[in-house]
């Protein structure tokens, strides 16, 4: 669908409200360029394709479509230049060739690899790009800042798992790094993989007209995953660790964008890696694919000490997305105006949660200063001011805003069949959502148009207007995840849900990461609790040597460590069948094969494993 004249004046409006004109960026993201790969779609070992380095490619040296966001377009401008570049003497990164930037640190004997991105096949090829054009060293350190997939997931990419379990390849994380990994992919990890598919553009193909990228950066590679134990732990800020002859000085930054995450500063070369603590962009203080909400306090106190830390020494400033920041004065204003970016929305959202007002309310009525908002790097390009503010309001008071007419709404199907009875029915619900949309309120359509739907799934007129609006509101977001929902959500009301590549941890590689421990809480999570209620028992667990109790009682499951008190029935089998199962084999296989045996009272076992769900990973989303 083309742009409407109130989206055109929408975006054309934006193009006199920030320096366009200012280089500034491009300059800096072109800095230091040695090469890039000839491999324009980088493909995993059976020939399927990881990454396309080329997909918005569309975007190079052209101008804003109508249909996108300028301020966005200009972000995925810059993360389609590609290649390898020198941040600084001994300081290397790949950029875009995945979510996340890999950066390459010279050692005196090897490569010092920091967040090897995604999957295997893009690290690897950052790799090769880097001992092609710079020096052909063996890896002798792994990186990853922090316990998100992007920064962790390609690892087998640059380092054999032997070589980093027996301590010849360093694999230095912070603390709590492996637990919230595994916590993040596993408990929540099929309804959190897929809204990433909405948020990351892979249910939208590539487009003036479709996904530009998720504003981090240009969107997921897909192959093989893996996460390996750790040979360091960073725990404190001020700890200091000799890696092969480099000095790192490091800063414990947890709670903020990432549960477990590090920063850390190269005294040697004056340079400061933020992680993903400060980019160029305003992030996520709650995530659109799901996640815990984030402490913006803690996120701008860490930034804050980074400067008092580290400032006055600085004068090149990198990071796991985007582009470095060179010059000392630079430095220090785009960490200020970070630093200020989160506190203002941490301090103003509770000011006026004091006052009486709810989430909602509050993020129509604040506006970032323009000492904030008329810099690029603080635009909304991944997070938005909009839900970072209930963000912050949830994370103190939770989803409740206080109104009791939200007490107990009705769930979507029975609240949209109410709303069009007292519409009028839907062919009067259409004609004014017709109206309203040919006036420009988008916002307003979602919302009603949106009931209609959930009453009744199968009329095409409100689904295709319903996608119209979603494509329009679409066409207006600065934000690439917000773009991606929308468009998203307007391609399956179309089309339906269709199954599209995207990256999933459930691979050899990360699931032999998961503690039994933790595979139990999961496997508890799958336990349909109402079908199971009648069933009460103590089951002993062997996982190869290694003992675990369930208890079975009122439709939940228990764990602990240890064969403790008198059980009703054993289970036995290997990790290779734990890892199975892990990846979706069937236990009735596993016990038919022989590879889980069962002794003892059938009753417990049978209520357990005969009442596990089986999650489908593309559930509908925009319809019920």
């Amino acid at each position: 669908m083309a742009a409407s004249p109130h989206t055109v004046s929408a975006n054309q409006e934006l193009l006199t409200q920030l320096p366009f004109a200012d280089e500034t960026d491009f300059e800096n993201a072109r800095r230091g360029f040695i090469a890039d790969s000839p491999n324009r779609i980088i493909r995993n070992p059976d020939g399927s394709a990881s990454f396309d380095l080329d997909a918005y490619g569309f975007v190079r040296d052209n101008e804003a479509p109508d249909t996108v966001n300028p301020s966005l377009w200009r972000q995925s401008q810059l993360l389609a230049i590609t290649g390898l570049f020198e941040v600084a003497e001994g300081i290397y990164q790949v950029r875009n060739f995945d979510l996340a930037v890999m950066t390459f640190i010279r050692g005196k004997t090897g490569w010092i690899v920091v967040d090897p991105l995604v999957t295997a096949a893009p690290a690897a090829e950052a790799l090769r790009l880097v001992r092609e054009h710079v020096a052909d060293l063996p890896v002798v350190a792994v990186l990853s800042t922090h316990s998100h997939a992007d920064h962790f997931g390609g690892i087998e990419g640059v380092a054999d798992r032997a070589d980093v379990e027996s301590g010849r390849v360093r694999y230095i994380v912070p603390v709590g790094f492996i637990e919230e990994s595994v916590s993040e992919n596993v408990l929540a990890g099929n309804v959190m993989a897929r809204r990433a598919s909405y948020m990351y553009g892979n249910a939208v193909p590539p487009g003036p007209e479709g996904s530009v990228g998720a504003g981090l950066g240009p969107s997921t590679s897909t192959g093989s995953m893996a996460l390996f134990p750790p040979t360091d732990i960073v725990d404190r800020t001020g700890q200091e660790i000799d890696i092969d002859g480099v000095r790192f000085v490091f800063q414990y930054t947890p709670g903020a964008e990432a549960p477990a995450e590090y920063c850390f500063f190269l005294p040697e070369h004056r340079a400061l890696c933020m992680a993903e603590i400060a980019s160029h962009n305003l992030h996520n203080v709650y995530t659109l694919r799901g996640a815990k909400v984030r402490d913006a306090l803690a996120w701008s106190k860490h930034i804050h000490e980074a400067l008092m830390l580290f400032g006055d020494d600085t004068d090149v400033l990198f990071a796991s997305h985007h582009w470095p920041t060179w010059g000392h004065a630079a430095v220090r204003e785009e960490l200020v105006g970070q630093r200020d970016l989160y506190r203002f929305l941490h301090d103003q959202t509770l000011r006026l949660a004091n006052q009486g007002y709810g989430p909602a309310e509050i993020a129509e009525m604040l506006t970032l200063p323009e000492g904030i908002a008329g810099r690029f790097a603080n635009r909304g390009y991944y997070g938005s001011v909009n839900h970072n503010i209930k963000a912050v309001y949830n994370y103190y008071l939770g989803w409740f805003d206080g109104n009791p007419a939200n007490l107990h709404p009705l769930p979507p199907v029975e609240a949209g069949k109410k709303f069009v009875e007292y519409a009028g029915g839907a062919e009067a619900l259409l004609e004014r959502a017709r109206a309203d949309f040919e006036a420009g309120e988008y916002r307003w359509v979602a919302e009603a148009v949106n009931h209609l739907v959930f009453a009744d799934p199968e009329n095409e007129q409100a689904r295709t207007l319903l996608a119209q609006t979603y494509e329009q509101l679409a066409y207006q977001a600065e934000s690439g995840p917000w773009r991606n929902f929308y468009l998203a959500g307007a391609t399956e009301l179309r089309n339906g849900v269709r199954a599209v590549a995207t990256p999933t941890a459930a691979q050899a590689g990360m699931v032999s990461s998961i503690t039994p421990d933790l595979f139990l809480d999961a496997l508890a999570v799958r336990l349909n609790g109402p079908n199971a209620a009648g069933v009460s028992g103590r089951i002993h667990l062997f996982v190869g040597d290694e003992a675990h109790t369930l208890e079975l009682s009122n439709g939940t499951l228990h764990n602990n460590e240890g064969a403790t008190g008198q059980a009703d029935a054993t289970i036995r089998m290997s990790r290779t069948a734990l890892d199975t199962m892990l990846m979706g084999g069937a236990i009735g296989d596993l016990i038919a094969a022989g590879e889980i045996t069962v002794e003892g009272d059938a009753a417990p076992v049978q209520a357990l494993m005969g009442n596990l769900d089986d999650f489908e990973f593309w559930f509908p989303i925009v319809t019920p």
